[in-house]
């Protein structure tokens, strides 16, 4: 990217840039570097959404033979059929 380009880019985008010669030279480096990243062979490879591939940490959900709902329900000061009944707060 030369230095015109880039002032009237900032100029378009309303950018005030301190010093164009240094930026384009960046972004130069930078679109060098993106160059060869594009000569690397990725063929066969699976695309990824992390670096480390982890699996799931959590324990498998599996339903107990119980309900404690009941229990608990038992306990609540109030009920009303199978919910908790709390005062209206608004």
């Amino acid at each position: 990217m030369n230095v015109n380009e880039l002032k009237t880019t900032a100029q378009l985008a309303m950018l005030d840039i301190p010093d164009p010669e240094k930026l384009a030279q960046a972004f130069t480096e930078m679109l060098e570097n993106f160059s060869k990243m594009m000569e690397v062979d990725v063929d066969g490879l699976e695309p990824t959404t992390h670096a480390l591939a982890q699996g799931n940490r959590l324990r498998a959900d599996v339903q107990r033979g119980t309900d404690e709902s009941e229990t608990a329900l038992e306990r609540a000061p109030e009920r009303q059929n199978r919910f908790f009944k709390i005062p209206n707060v608004l």
